[in-house]
């Protein structure tokens, strides 16, 4: 289904059912927020980078206007509902200062698993324990998937973008499971670094090899 929204381009990436906390400080964005709040409706938020703007980017729900400060700027709540694909972005709207665009709802997020890959949770575990972090996902989401855990994997942007735009929840898991096993031996190996360094200066005992 193709639709009409207001765009709120940002360098970073938006997920379905994400928590998103913002400050609005830009006249025309909070132009959208004051339309969004008074007419309930959603916006875009389709990724930049590089300079360039994303054609894959997530439908936003406003929750609430936490804040609105003297000079008119705002603190918002929201929440991501549904990827988007762009079909034609107006940078120029009649009587607003905000760009909008024409999008194509996406089809595939409906999930085609309930349940986090156990491979994946291991994974999770061992670089949090690495990190020496304490994420507890099955504490911190209720019935986790790969979007909840997207921000607390070490993925740079544009694997965040490749997360956004794959077509399931298990080839999104199995992406995550492939940037663990290539990230993780990696931290392994600066631990051991790590260690290596912090035992200049100490007495060691080594045996001696034979020779």
């Amino acid at each position: 289904m193709t639709k009409f929204i207001p765009i709120f381009p940002l360098n970073s990436i938006a997920y379905p059912g994400q928590l998103l906390n913002l400050h609005i400080f830009e006249p025309r964005y909070k132009q959208l927020i004051t339309e969004c709040k008074e007419q309930s409706k959603t916006f875009g938020i389709p990724s930049v980078f590089k300079d360039t703007l994303n054609e894959y980017g997530t439908e936003m729900e406003l929750l609430e206007i936490s804040k609105i400060y003297p000079g008119g700027e705002m603190d918002i709540k929201t929440k991501g509902l549904r990827v988007f694909r762009i079909i034609e972005v107006l940078r120029e709207v009649p009587e607003k200062l905000y760009s909008a665009a024409i999008v194509y709802e996406m089809e595939h997020l409906p999930l085609d698993t309930e349940k986090l890959n156990p491979t994946l949770v291991d994974l999770v575990e061992k670089l949090h324990k690495l990190l020496g972090t304490n994420l507890d996902i099955f504490e911190k989401f209720r019935n986790p998937t790969s979007f909840d855990l997207a921000h607390y994997l070490a993925l740079n942007q544009e694997d965040q973008y490749r997360l956004l735009v794959a077509t399931s929840e298990k080839a999104r898991q199995w992406f995550l499971i492939q940037h663990l096993l290539k990230l993780i031996p990696s931290l392994e190996e600066t631990e051991k670094v790590k260690s290596k360094v912090q035992m200049n200066g100490h007495f060691r005992r080594e045996e001696p090899p034979a020779f």
